[in-house]
This record gives structure tokens, C-alpha cells and sequence, in this order.
């Protein structure tokens, strides 16, 4: 297959595809994960291809040897070992990153010591049938996922635990990031919310009801920096078209969808 149509359909290169298959490969070997006799190259490649194009027929079709019922146990094994990377693929900013990542973020609104802007998103799942109104958001079922953004639409922290119907503001103060916040702020950084959040120590908000010209630039330059976070959910949607509403409800199990909404920022970030 060509590079374009790697990319297209994968949505990597050959490159990146064989490191992909390489750092897997020992976990989709072992005898007992691998009881199918799948290699684990078209374990890889169909799990990719249904995370990008959200279908699963047509990635049983491409699978080549996979029947359709093998598929559910494919992608659990590969996004189990997947998720054991995890922290090499979403890195919260250090200490010795937090100049570099200053200095993007100024570059976006003018706003100076931003490390990071969140916001929430939906992916839409079908719900359990026992506790379904506990997913319902205003529009459908899905499931609230918290997300933290560089200027260079690098995802630093995913939150995917929460259903549909919790606030960002409630997932936001249950997530790690205050405490992650709190260590860092004795070197004066801040993450940028929208108005659906407090303003916090380490949190800025736009004003409410601005009453004079430097709250409404403060609040401009807040909506130029902040709207990195929705292109951000726009490039990880489009290229994984599993998490976008075009897909459709993804039929899997809340916990399940918390590790494909995972596993698809960490090869969104890998693809930057």
C-alpha cells in the first residue's frame, strides 16, 4: 500500500506503523493473549483502522482471517497494550518544559505563564441499560471526557471516567490536575478555562459581565488562546472518526470507551 493510503486509512506512515507494531508486539505475542493466531501487525492495523474510520465492518473486512466475532477480544488486547504506554504518549508539562510551553501559548493570545487550557468534550456511547439517564447529556449518551491542551494542540492530560451527565467543572475538581497544579505553582502558571469552571488559584476564567476596556481585551485574548482546545477536539475527532458523532454511538461498555477515547489521544499526540 502507498504512504498516502497508509495515512489515509491508518492514519500513519509505514515508519510509524512498524515502531507501533514493535512496541506492541511482545504483549500481542504472548500465547495466552494471543490465542486467535492473529499476527500481531493485523491486530495493530485493524484496531487503527476501526479507531480512524469508526466502522467496524469494514475493519473485520480488511483484517485479513479475522472473523467478525474475533474483533471484540483483537481490540481489547491491543488497546490493553497500548494503554501500558500511556505515559510516554501524554506528559503533563515539567518544570523544564514550562518556559518552552509559556512562550507558545503567549505567542496564541498574548496571555503570559498559560500552560495548558481544558474544556470537556463528548463521545457518544450506548449507555448500560440499568443507569442509562446517568450518561444522558443535553443532546444524547455519551461519556464527558476532560482534556488539557498545549498551544501546539499536544493533548497533556485526559480525564475519560465520567459520564455524560457530570459537569466539567465537577470532573475537573475530581481529576489529578489541581494536584498537579498545586505543585507547580509556586513557579506562577496557570491553565485557562471557559466560564463553566471557578476561577481558581491555578485557573483563569473569562470575566463575567466586563465593565471596562482591560477585562474585555483580557476576555478576547481569553477566547483566542482558549479556542486551541476546540481545534483540539476537532483534529483528534477528525482523525479518529470513532469519537466523532459521524461514527455513530460506539457499542461497548463505558470502561471500554474510556480506553479507545484513551488510546486514540495517545496516537493523536504521537502523530503531531
Amino acid at each position: 500500500m502507498e504512504e498516502r493510503h497508509l495515512i489515509v486509512t491508518y492514519r500513519f506512515d509505514r515508519a510509524t506503523i512498524q515502531e507501533l507494531c514493535t512496541q506492541l508486539e511482545p504483549d500481542l505475542m504472548s500465547p495466552i493473549r494471543h490465542p486467535t493466531g492473529i499476527p500481531p501487525d493485523v491486530q495493530v492495523l485493524s484496531v487503527l483502522h476501526f479507531l480512524a474510520s469508526g466502522s467496524f465492518q469494514t475493519t473485520v473486512a480488511m483484517a485479513s482471517g479475522m472473523s467478525q466475532p474475533m474483533f471484540p477480544n483483537v481490540l481489547s488486547r491491543v488497546l490493553s497494550a497500548l494503554l501500558k504506554h500511556v505515559r510516554r504518549y501524554i506528559i503533563f508539562p515539567e518544570v523544564e518544559d514550562l518556559a518552552t510551553v509559556k512562550g507558545d501559548f503567549y505567542a496564541l493570545g498574548h496571555i503570559p505563564n498559560i500552560i495548558g487550557a481544558t474544556d470537556g468534550t463528548h463521545v457518544a456511547l450506548v449507555p448500560p441499560h440499568r443507569s442509562e439517564q446517568v450518561y444522558r447529556n443535553r443532546k444524547s449518551y455519551s461519556m464527558n471526557v476532560q482534556m488539557v491542551c498545549l498551544a501546539d494542540q499536544y493533548i497533556s492530560h485526559v480525564n475519560a471516567m465520567f459520564p455524560g451527565s457530570v459537569h466539567d467543572a465537577y470532573i475537573l475538581r475530581n481529576s489529578s490536575i489541581p494536584d498537579m497544579m498545586g505543585h507547580l505553582q509556586r513557579h506562577r502558571v496557570w491553565l485557562l478555562g471557559d466560564s463553566g469552571y471557578p476561577n481558581l488559584s491555578w485557573l483563569l476564567t473569562p470575566v463575567r459581565n466586563p465593565r471596562t476596556r482591560a477585562e474585555e481585551r483580557y476576555n478576547e485574548a481569553h477566547g483566542r488562546t482558549m479556542r486551541v482546545i476546540e481545534r483540539t477536539f476537532g483534529l483528534l475527532k477528525a482523525r479518529f472518526r470513532c469519537l466523532h458523532m459521524t461514527g455513530g454511538s460506539l457499542f461497548y461498555s463505558p470502561k471500554k470507551v474510556c480506553q479507545i477515547i484513551i488510546a486514540c489521544s495517545m496516537l493523536h499526540n504521537l502523530a503531531l
